[in-house]
């Protein structure tokens, strides 16, 4: 190939890819940069308070504080447990539905599609607001059917980590059965259609043919659930206001909420949310280690 066609490529492809580039480093690594720089310093009172508060460099020191905090560990713990709890339920559910669509056995296929994905239209702050209504007792018209199993005291109150899942798998079941769906779909005929002369029954090709041949984009849908996971905030935000089982601090990012506007240590919330951060790619790099390791 000659040099000028590369060149031509080449600039191709940087036109294509110049808008991405800036929007990304406009609300990604911008933000992210100067979040680092903010969790070096912390706003600390002149004298006996009298000459206002100045910027003072303290360091790893704010680091030191959200690490030593003991809500914010916490806040981790129920991230890990709500994380052990959403993942394989959204995934296996997902999967699950995904598979009886593209098998057939559904009715009105297209119409279950819409039917499932309408509540991933719904933005998430409206999506809790509702379940919120849902789970307050005097309000909700579930609440009294459940009465006898315990939930008087309204859902959030007394299981408000399966509440949180709940509104979570309801709100991104049909976005991972559409991904799985159109996966499915690629899976060639021939395959399946040989399973079947050979004497294969259906749930059979489903388990051990269709599912093994989508996991690449199980695993993705794997690495995202996983990565949201770790961002949990506006489901339990909003349940704050009626549950007493979840505080201002349940996940980290709600700690980092509270410390930035709550407290106004804005260094102490920068620091947190760069260990979130870091969380969440750590996440990202064990989930595809993860796949890759399923697929050797």
């Amino acid at each position: 190939m000659s040099t000028p066609m590369i060149r031509r490529q080449r600039r191709a492809a940087g036109l294509f890819l110049g808008p991405y580039l800036v929007l990304a480093f406009l609300v990604t690594l911008a933000p992210l940069g100067y979040a680092a720089w903010l969790s070096l310093f912390s706003e600390q009172s002149s004298g006996l308070g009298f000459g206002g508060a100045e910027q003072v460099f303290v360091g790893l020191g704010n680091y030191v504080r959200a690490v030593g905090d003991s809500t914010f560990r916490s806040g981790f713990v129920t991230v890990a447990a709500y994380m052990c709890l959403y993942v394989p339920v959204l995934i296996v559910i997902s999967l699950l539905l995904a598979l009886l669509l593209d098998s057939g056995l559904a009715w009105a296929r297209r119409a279950m599609q819409v039917a499932l994905f309408l509540p991933h239209a719904v933005p998430g702050l409206i999506a809790a607001l509702i379940w919120l209504y849902l789970y307050t007792p005097g309000l909700s018209p579930v609440i009294g059917w459940l009465g006898g199993l315990g939930a008087n005291g309204g859902l959030a109150n007394t299981a408000p980590l399966a509440s949180v899942v709940n509104i979570a798998v309801w709100q991104w079941l049909g976005y991972n059965v559409v991904i799985f769906y159109a996966a499915l779909q690629a899976v060639p005929r021939e395959v399946i259609e040989a399973a079947a002369v050979d004497g294969a029954k259906t749930w059979q090709v489903a388990v051990r043919i269709k599912a093994p041949l989508i996991r690449s984009a199980v695993r993705m849908a794997a690495l995202f659930t996983a990565i949201g996971g770790v961002q949990l905030f506006t489901e339990p935000k909003i349940l704050d206001l009626t549950s007493a089982s979840i505080t201002s601090t349940w996940t980290p990012n709600m700690f980092l909420q509270s410390a930035a506007f709550d407290r106004n240590d804005f260094g102490l919330a920068a620091a947190a949310s760069i260990l979130v951060a870091v969380l969440a790619g750590g996440s990202s790099f064990f989930v595809m280690r993860l796949g890759q390791k399923g697929e050797s």
